[in-house]
């Protein structure tokens, strides 16, 4: 997520994705709608996107699969439990498009799904790895005046942990109570992405002055390695994303409609300078109207000493064809002629000075026009995001109070089946009318 700043930061997210979403994520990776509420998507482009691993199936299918083929265990998975996980691997358009876009994007990202197969585990555990290539940037497609696309790279997979079964004390030999029984591959988001602690020099786990354990975030975890897998597979220029930035976890629709509030700020100012421009060449083109009015009262006093002149009394002399005039009357001829040919020159200029800047206003009142127009889109689609973002907020939190709705069921189920509601003699009325309730 570019700030602007000429800084390239390569930026890492994992995300959970729960059952009911998978359908949504599988269509939209694999391009399997006939459109898209997002309106960057070119479909002429879609060709180009690059799968560094094809699914073979559908998502869930290929779960199952795994399941039956014993690479995968789902022995102690909870009913709600998330199986599915998507990383997301990504830099700044600027990036790809100062070191030639297409090509180099497809070579840094076949390195990234290398990153990948590392972070997840192993490759038999990913389900999809594509880099989108037809995914158009806005922005920076209108700052440079053609198109420009944003590359970045998708990978589902499964969150698996190795996990050793022991011998329990049900085991008729008690010699092999607590040793290994087997090892499976468990899938288990939570313990995929434990926290991890955080060590001092000494190389020991450094902790709180309550004794606790101080953790690392285990997205700052996934920043750090996928930065430095980068740096060693050779790109020297990319930085690592900013530590306890929320730019780690922007969703799709969050980081549109941040960019489309820059868009909408750049289109207010530029609309803002060129109505001041056009304020003050409008100050000139009054200035020069009152001198061309101060320009026509000459003239119009012109006009009097032209008819003063037509009523001058010429009289015959002997010599040829000369005549004699006053000498008042000489004198006010020649002046006014001087004057006229002065005039003439100053009002062709003036006058197309004027017509210059009737035509410069008339351009700058249409770009301002235009500039409305463009405001007026980006202000409905601006809207339309944040719509979208309140109604995807909204979702998940009828998500969550229905898993958690769940859970309580199963609970409830337990303590009917074991007996035990005489330990919950208090609350079991409560907990019989909300269910009612629902």
């Amino acid at each position: 997520m570019a700030r602007g700043d000429g800084i390239h930061r390569t930026s890492a997210r994992n995300e959970k994705i729960i059952d009911a979403d998978v359908g949504k994520i599988q269509s939209h990776n694999e391009r399997e709608n006939e459109s898209y509420s997002n309106q960057d998507i070119v479909p002429e482009r879609t060709s180009m996107n690059v799968h560094f691993k094809t699914p073979t199936a559908a998502y869930t299918e290929m779960f199952e699969q795994m399941v039956a083929d014993g690479t995968i265990s789902t022995r102690g998975l909870k009913a709600d439990a998330d199986k599915f996980g998507e990383l997301v691997f990504d830099v700044n358009s600027a990036y790809f498009y100062n070191h030639g876009g297409y090509d180099f994007a497809k070579q840094f990202y076949a390195d990234a799904y290398k990153a990948a197969i590392e972070i997840v585990g192993g490759e038999q555990y990913i389900l999809s790895a594509v880099m989108h290539a037809d995914e158009r940037n806005r922005a920076m497609s209108d700052a440079l005046g053609h198109d420009v696309y944003h590359y970045h790279l998708h990978v589902v997979y499964v969150p698996v942990v190795e996990k050793e079964v022991k011998w329990t004390r049900r085991c008729k030999d008690p010699s092999l109570v607590g040793k290994v029984k087997e090892r499976i591959t468990q899938v288990s988001m939570s313990k995929k992405w434990e926290s991890k602690p955080v060590l001092g020099e000494d190389g020991k786990p450094l902790k709180t002055k309550t004794g606790k354990a101080v953790l690392k975030p285990s997205y700052s975890v996934l920043q750090d390695d996928f930065f430095e897998y980068m740096r060693a597979a050779g790109y020297p220029d990319v930085e690592r994303g900013e530590r306890g930035s929320t730019e780690e976890h922007l969703t799709v629709t969050q980081f549109k409609v941040m960019k489309e509030q820059e868009r909408l700020s750049e289109l207010q100012e530029a609309r803002t300078e060129i109505q001041s421009e056009i304020a003050e060449l409008q100050e000139a083109h009054a200035k020069e109207t009152e001198k061309l009015d101060k320009t026509k009262e000459r003239i119009q006093k012109q006009k009097l000493d032209l008819k003063r002149i037509d009523e001058i009394e010429a009289k015959p002399t002997l010599i040829g064809n000369k005549v004699t005039v006053d000498k008042d009357d000489f004198d006010m001829v020649i002046t006014a002629a001087k004057k006229h040919i002065t005039q003439e020159k100053k009002e062709s200029a003036l006058q197309k000075a004027l017509d210059a800047a009737h035509k410069m206003i008339t351009e700058l009142k249409n770009t301002v026009a235009d500039l409305t127009r463009k405001l007026t889109a980006a202000t409905k689609e601006l809207s339309e995001y944040k719509s979208v973002r309140n109604k995807l907020n909204a979702a998940n939190v009828e998500q969550e109070n229905e898993r958690l709705r769940n859970r309580l069921r199963t609970y409830e189920e337990v303590i009917s089946r074991n007996n035990l509601w005489s330990y919950f003699s208090r609350n079991r009325g409560k907990t019989t009318t909300r269910d009612e309730n629902r």
